[in-house]
């Protein structure tokens, strides 16, 4: 699943009709200026009022994640999704589609609410590397004197880390479940 920031999501929308006599007659349409999955397919049909029961065609789209859409269809679920991550920053959204991905997660499925409850319970941050996180959990929860911190094993205690409690991908750390 590739990395999307919703708020920013558009869909080309053309018609069959029209595609099949030729033309490539459409418009670009930001997703975010509609609230739900009826008040944009209603834009689609005023965008296409010229053509009796148009059926819709989605040629190009940009920022959704590929089993939200499809060619023909859109995803109930993509407007839930993209109103339950709004209040998560870039970042937060890039590492909630890796949280996503990497759990095997079907945003198109599951319900928005709980995945993104879910994934602010795991989520840790983002890091350069294992080593780094390791080094904020010491410097967080262990009152070392300077002198020890200099003798501290941080790439052995990272390991230790990620073997069963955290796992790192894509410069993010989120907690294992």
């Amino acid at each position: 699943m590739e990395t999307a920031t919703l708020s920013e999501a558009r869909v080309y929308v053309g018609t069959y009709g029209k595609y099949n006599n030729g033309s490539l007659f459409g418009a670009w349409l930001d997703l975010s200026d509609y609230a739900d999955k009826e008040e944009f397919y209603e834009a689609c049909r005023e965008l296409h009022k010229d053509e009796e029961d148009a059926e819709f065609m989605f040629q190009d789209y940009e920022n959704i994640p590929e089993n939200l859409i499809s060619e023909s269809w859109i995803s109930e679920n993509f407007f839930t999704l993209r109103d339950a991550v709004e209040d998560l920053g870039d970042t937060e959204q890039e590492a909630f589609f890796v949280w996503c991905n990497y759990k095997g997660y079907d945003v198109g499925e599951k319900d928005a609410d709980d995945l993104v409850r879910d994934f602010q319970d795991e989520y840790q941050g983002q890091y350069d590397d294992e080593e780094d996180f390791a080094y904020q959990i010491v410097e967080e929860c262990y009152d070392l004197p300077e002198f020890a911190k200099t003798y501290f094993d941080y790439k052995q205690f990272a390991r230790d880390l990620f073997m069963y409690d955290y796992w790192f991908d894509d410069g993010f750390v989120f907690r294992a479940a």
